[in-house]
């Protein structure tokens, strides 16, 4: 049986798609389910920002096809610890804090049904102000991680590249949690973490490729088309996805626009790299 591979961007709601990947003329509201038309998986960005209306989650299930999957975000209260600019460390995934959150959105998620993928604890970058040891936040998530219900997929991502560490991969590993490997600005590209430590920690594996949105937003704001040469980093990654399906790692791939300017190409570009095994098409 093949390994299987879910191809997705991040979000699927851009306006700038309307014409180079959404035919002239679309209304937000088709958007989804021509897009899961193309892609069998994305990720949903807007989770991040609150729990979701059920009305909307039941729009999401009903405008895609069975076997689509819909992975999401954790609510910023959870794992910003609020909805503050700066995130507050005397919040962050504390029970008392975050637990009545968690509930009601896994709640709300669950109307998803077999539609539902893996859900992302995001983090930010956390500073000294926030977390002054490391092990302060290690012993946070590991208790976070043992009261999460089960029957659910979930993903941990870190933003301080000295936490993707042997440490973190044994606790996510320990609660058959993935972590997350990431091509985001100053974050080790995925083949760097693995040649340190084995990346697969739970009974599939979860990439995104992010980008540096300040980098990528001095060239453009408007995402249409690609505009930054992200061949040689795909190719490392097509490398390391099919050595990931080649153990039998169930896979979960997201392209954001902010990673070279139009998700959708670049997830194309990389498919074409897992795919054929050649080396990238220029931009």
């Amino acid at each position: 049986m093949k390994t299987p591979l879910f191809w997705g961007t991040s979000s699927f709601s851009s306006k700038d798609w309307v014409g180079p990947f959404y035919p002239p003329g679309t209304k937000a509201k088709e958007y989804l389910a021509l897009y899961a038309k193309q892609f069998p998986s994305v990720e949903i960005d807007s989770t991040y920002y609150g729990v979701p209306r059920e009305s909307t989650v039941d729009l999401w299930r009903e405008r895609t096809p069975e076997g689509f999957v819909i992975s999401s975000k954790f609510p910023r209260e959870i794992v910003h610890g609020g909805t503050g600019a700066r995130p507050n460390g005397e919040t962050v995934l504390l029970p008392e804090a975050t637990y009545a959150v968690r509930d009601e959105y896994l709640s709300v998620m669950s109307r998803l049904e077999n539609r539902l993928g893996p859900m992302v604890l995001q983090f930010p970058f956390f500073s000294r102000d926030v977390f002054p040891r490391t092990q302060l936040f290690m012993d946070r998530l590991h208790q976070f991680l043992a009261d999460l219900p089960s029957g659910f997929r979930y993903v941990v991502e870190v933003r301080n590249k000295h936490w993707v560490s042997a440490d973190l991969a044994e606790i996510c590993r320990e609660h058959e949690v993935a972590m997350a490997l990431v091509d985001q600005g100053w974050m080790p590209h995925g083949d760097e973490v693995e040649k340190r430590m084995d990346p697969v920690t739970a009974d599939f594996s979860y990439i995104r490729l992010l980008g540096d949105h300040k980098a990528i937003e001095r060239i453009t704001k408007t995402w249409d088309k690609e505009v930054i040469d992200q061949n040689e980093r795909l190719q490392r990654w097509a490398s390391l996805i099919r050595r990931l399906l080649d153990r039998e790692v169930p896979t979960f791939v997201y392209v954001n626009n902010h990673y070279a300017g139009h998700a959708p190409a670049t997830l194309r570009r990389l498919q074409s790299l897992v795919e054929s095994k050649k080396p990238g098409i220029p931009i």
